[in-house]
């Protein structure tokens, strides 16, 4: 099953595939075992920093996957708690999707920025299970980012997830702000934010 979504003049594919959904035998997929509860304790233990069982301001600040995702974990809210992690987490599971395709353009000052590597890097507390996913822009500064694949029967994609985006170019220094020490988050999931429309991010630098 799949649906189409056009981006900068681009129609870019959208398959969703979930153990129900995909074929049939070792064609079908099924989204890496994530524990809600071990995850949502997890996160609070690396950014809830004063422990006083929420993480907010500038916690928040420093976990661009979370704050991403803000609006799908606490809609209105300006905080996210453990109970509300586990929770989407949970929601993820229940949607039964093992991998979906995701857009990116990247955009140095508004121009589209060619060549340049797009990794999403699983949130820590979600585990190992998770793949680190990539990309890279053609001229018009668009990718599809996927995990790896083994064969013509392993559809490309990203599972549902929360990530932090590093962006890197060979032979262009890129400031660590959108790699290394990366400000940049997404969440993956089929109702996230930026899905139905594809990522941007625009490099100032």
């Amino acid at each position: 099953m799949g649906r189409f979504i056009a981006l900068s003049g681009i129609v870019v594919s959208v398959a969703i595939v979930s153990a129900g959904c995909w074929g049939r035998g070792p064609s079908r997929v099924v989204a890496p075992e994530i524990n809600p509860s071990a995850a949502a304790a997890a996160a609070m233990d690396q950014y809830d920093t004063n422990k006083d069982g929420k993480i907010q301001g500038p916690e928040l600040d420093a976990a661009p996957g979370l704050k991403a995702a803000l609006s799908r974990i606490n809609p209105g809210g300006n905080s996210v708690d453990a109970s509300q992690i586990a929770a989407r987490i949970q929601k993820w599971k229940d949607s039964r999707v093992g991998r979906t395709s995701v857009a990116c353009t990247i955009t140095r000052k508004g121009r589209p920025l060619a060549g340049a590597k797009v990794t999403l890097v699983p949130e820590k507390f979600l585990g190992q299970n998770l793949p680190v996913c990539t990309g890279v822009t053609d001229e018009s500064g668009s990718c599809s980012v996927s995990a790896p694949t083994s064969g013509p029967t392993d559809p490309p994609g990203v599972p549902p997830g929360i990530y932090l985006v590093q962006i890197t170019k060979d032979g262009d220094n890129i400031p660590e702000r959108y790699n290394t020490k990366t400000t940049l988050g997404i969440e993956v999931a089929l109702d996230a934010e930026g899905m139905e429309a594809g990522y941007r991010f625009d490099l100032n630098y």
